[in-house]
C-alpha cells in the first residue's frame, strides 16, 4: 500500500476525536453525579472505550477536570455577572445564592472544585478567581446599599455556600429540597435589623485564612 495522500481520509484520526469526545462526554456525566473522585478507568468504562485509548487521549483525570470544570465555574461567573446586572442590591446578591446552589445541586464535580484549592492547576485557580471578583463586587454592593449587614465580608459569600452546600447531600434522598429552607433562613440573617444588628462573635477570615483554609480541604 502506498503512502496516504491529502485526499485520502484519515480514519484513525476521526476515530481519535469520537473516543475523545465520548471521553468527555461521559466525564461530565460522572462527575455531575458521583464527584471528581472517580478513576479515568470508571471514566473509560462509562464511555464504552479501553483505558489504554482513554489514557492515550488525556494523560490522566486531572486534565479532564481542567477541561471540563474551567468551562463549569465560567457558567458560575456568568451568573454572578447577571446577578450584578439586577438593579436591586438585594435581589442581585439572593438571586446568585439561589441560581449557584442550583447549579451546585445538579453537578457535585462542579461543588467539588468549587470548595477544594487542590482539584486542578492555573486555570481552575484563574477561574475561582474570577468568580470570587464578581461575588465581591455583588456583596459590596448589597453592604453600599445597607441591605445587608455592614459586617459581612468577601470570604463569607463561598463559606455560607459551603455550609449550604452539606445539606444537598444530607437531605438528597429524602427532602432534595431541604438546603432551600436554610438558605431561607441564612438570607433571613444576612438582613439588617432595624433595632440594631448585634456584633458576631468571630470575625471573618482575611483572605490568606481563606486560602489556607480551602488548600487544607481535601483534594
Amino acid at each position: 500500500m502506498g503512502p496516504m495522500t491529502d485526499s485520502q481520509p484519515a480514519p484513525l484520526r476521526a476515530d481519535a476525536e469520537r473516543n475523545r469526545q465520548r471521553l468527555v462526554d461521559a466525564a461530565r456525566e460522572v462527575f455531575a453525579t458521583r464527584g471528581l473522585d472517580v478513576t479515568l478507568d470508571e471514566i473509560a468504562r462509562h464511555a464504552g472505550v479501553g483505558t489504554g485509548t482513554a489514557y492515550r487521549r488525556f494523560p490522566n483525570k486531572h486534565a479532564l477536570i481542567e477541561e471540563l470544570m474551567v468551562d463549569r465555574l465560567s457558567d458560575v461567573e456568568a451568573i454572578a455577572r447577571e446577578c450584578l446586572d439586577e438593579p436591586d442590591p438585594w435581589l442581585g446578591l439572593s438571586g446568585f445564592f439561589e441560581r449557584a446552589l442550583a447549579l451546585m445541586v445538579s453537578d457535585r464535580g462542579l461543588r467539588d472544585v468549587m470548595f477544594s484549592a487542590g482539584r486542578g492547576g492555573e486555570p481552575l485557580a484563574a477561574a475561582r478567581q474570577r468568580v470570587a471578583s464578581v461575588t465581591t463586587q455583588l456583596l459590596q454592593r448589597a453592604v453600599d446599599a445597607g441591605v445587608v449587614r455592614s459586617d459581612l465580608a468577601p470570604t463569607d459569600l463561598p463559606l455560607i455556600n459551603l455550609m449550604l452546600d452539606t445539606l444537598i447531600d444530607f437531605g438528597r434522598e429524602v427532602e432534595p429540597e431541604l438546603y432551600r429552607r436554610f438558605l431561607a433562613i441564612t438570607l433571613d440573617g444576612l438582613r439588617p435589623h432595624p433595632e440594631g444588628t448585634k456584633p458576631l462573635p468571630v470575625g471573618p477570615l482575611d483572605l490568606p485564612r481563606f486560602a489556607q483554609a480551602l488548600a487544607n480541604q481535601r483534594p
